[in-house]
């Protein structure tokens, strides 16, 4: 089973950047799938979201919401590695 990480993020967004270099970081040690995805490319995505990002969606559920936290990623990465 790959697992899917999706960042949700936008243009001029100091706290995207800090989001998908901490994501990038732990790729390295994980068999992860990225996908970033510009919000303001879909309105139904920009109005739902707007002030409300970064949001990283593991598997396509949403696991944080404006911080990125680089433990608590790899935590939630290992717990579903153990639950294959």
């Amino acid at each position: 089973m790959q697992i899917q990480i999706e960042i949700l993020t936008k243009n001029d967004c100091p706290l995207c950047d800090d989001a998908k270099e901490i994501v990038e970081r732990v790729l390295l040690d994980f068999p992860v799938t990225l996908t970033v995805t510009d919000i303001e490319s879909d309105p139904a995505l920009f109005e739902t979201y707007k002030e409300k990002i970064p949001v990283i969606r593991i598997n396509g559920k949403e696991s944080f919401v404006y911080k990125t936290h680089e433990i608590t990623l790899r935590k939630k990465l290992e717990e579903l590695i153990k639950e294959r």
